[in-house]
This record gives C-alpha cells, structure tokens and sequence, in this order.
C-alpha cells in the first residue's frame, strides 16, 4: 500500500500558476522579460534597459558611465508607466516650444532623443492627437498643429461661457475658508511664473482652476474645463515668446479672484475671469 501511494504521488502535477492581469502591466519596470508568460510587453521598458542610451531610466537599472542624450528634456521615470512620463515631457515640450508648430515628427527620432523605444512615445502622440495638440500624418509621424489667434480667442469664449457662471455660483455659496485654502496653488503659479517657467506654470495654472471648479462636484464639467485649458496653452506658430511680466501678472490675477471670491465681490469675479481667458496662458 505503501509504494503504491508512493506511486501516486511521483505522478502528481503541480497545477500551473494563476496570473493576475492586474499585475501583468506592473512588472514591466519589476524586472520582466520579453516573452515570457504574464509579463508586459517589453516594448514598455525603456531601450536601455536592454543596452540602449541613457535618456528616461526604468526604475532600477543599471546606468554609471553611459553618456547624457542630446535633445529634449527627458526626466528620470519614477512611475511604473515610462508612456506617462513621455507624455508629460512631450507636453512641456510643446509649451515651451521645443516642439515646433507645423513640424512633423516621427516616433523612432523622438525615441532616440528620449532613449526609448518608439512604442511609448507612439502612444503618448496618440494621446496628443486626441487632445488636438498633434495630427496624425500616415507613415511620417506626427505634426505639431498650427493654431491661429481666432482658435484661441473661441476656445478663451468657450472656457467663458463655461466657467463664468459656475463661479459665480461658487461665489455665492462656498466659505471664505474653502478658498482660502486653495492659495498655496496660487502661490505655485506665482513662483513658475518668477522663474519663467512656462511647462510648470501651465500645470500650475490648470491645477488652481481644476481646484476652484471641484467645489461644484462636476466631474464632467471638470474633464471638460480641463480639456479646453489644456488646449489653449499650446503655442502659436506666429506668437512671439511669453513676456516674463505678462507670465507674472497673469499668476497674479489667481491671488485677485481668490480675494474676490472671499469677498463674494461678484462683479469682480466675473470681470477677472474673463480677462483671465482672454490673456496670453490663462
């Protein structure tokens, strides 16, 4: 009886592994390979990680001696996805100006500046396209869209149109002390704008206005608004450079309609928003 249970048990199987899909897009930057079962596509990792340059770095590798790349700023990748932190370069990128209106530009080359593959970068100009920063042009890449004053000054009629009577409303019902505390990302506008920093000051400035805006408790009113700032922040072919005053003078009018709308000064809110709108990066 005995060697007969032995038997058995010299013919068991271990059942094979459950996968998590869940997971599956976490371990690209945990090590992975290309091609083994449950793992991410390796297209995900960053070329370097596989003996190409330094540029945006998965987390953990391995990089003493290699060389800087030349190009556009590519930060170091903190986050699991390196698409997301493609994209937010690109997005800098292109509110600076680095990346030219009318130009077009192809994945692999942007991929060599950022020492990545050409997948991620592909999918973060995808996502450009969709938010109309970027079009699609078939087996060359992608150009940059060349926008005109009278683009801007309807998406600035719009965002109005939008915004001027939800903060109205806002005016008129939300405490002194909810706006109070929404300074500090009045101050970080105001401190991109001392440094001239435009990629950050644009974040800074659709940060303060998605703050403001949340207190309705409209998620869509919110993807909306966020979805035409964004827009009207990319550059003009035929604008000449921000002026640092005008950048610091347009953080400052957050300060006024924090101040106006602790006061409930309704007249006030409205004049300053809509001029707000109508400047050079409101």
């Amino acid at each position: 009886m005995e060697q007969g249970a032995a038997r058995e048990r010299a013919t068991e199987r271990p059942s094979p592994p459950r996968v998590d899909p869940g997971r599956a897009g976490a371990e690209c930057t945990e090590g992975g390979r290309a091609g083994e079962p449950g793992r991410a596509d390796a297209s995900r990792v960053p070329e370097q990680a596989r003996g190409g340059r330094q540029g945006v770095y998965a987390r953990g590798e391995h990089t003493h001696g290699e060389p800087e790349a030349v190009g556009l700023p590519a930060p170091r990748v903190v986050r699991h996805s390196v698409r997301g932190q493609i994209l937010d370069a690109l997005r800098a990128a292109l509110v600076d100006g680095e990346l030219v209106p009318g130009e077009v530009y192809s994945a692999p080359a942007l991929g060599e500046r950022f020492g990545v593959s050409a997948t991620p970068v592909r999918e973060a100009m995808q996502r450009l396209a969709v938010e109309g920063a970027v079009e699609v042009v078939p087996n060359r890449g992608f150009r940059v869209t060349e926008r005109t004053p009278r683009e801007l000054a309807e998406l600035a009629e719009v965002r109005a149109l939008i915004e001027v009577p939800v903060m109205l409303r806002l005016a008129r019902t939300v405490p002194a002390a909810r706006w109070a505390g929404l300074r500090p990302l009045a101050e970080a506008t105001s401190a991109a704008a001392a440094r001239g920093d435009r990629a950050h000051y644009a974040e800074a400035d659709r940060a303060f206005h998605r703050a403001v805006l949340s207190l309705a408790g409209n998620e869509q009113l919110l993807a909306v608004a966020d979805d035409l700032h964004r827009r009207s922040q990319w550059p003009l072919l035929s604008a000449p450079a921000l002026r640092h005053g005008v950048l610091v003078a347009d953080a400052a009018e957050h300060t006024a309609l924090l101040d106006a709308l602790i006061a409930q000064d309704l007249t006030v809110v409205e004049a300053l928003v809509r001029e707000h709108f109508t400047g050079s990066d409101g």
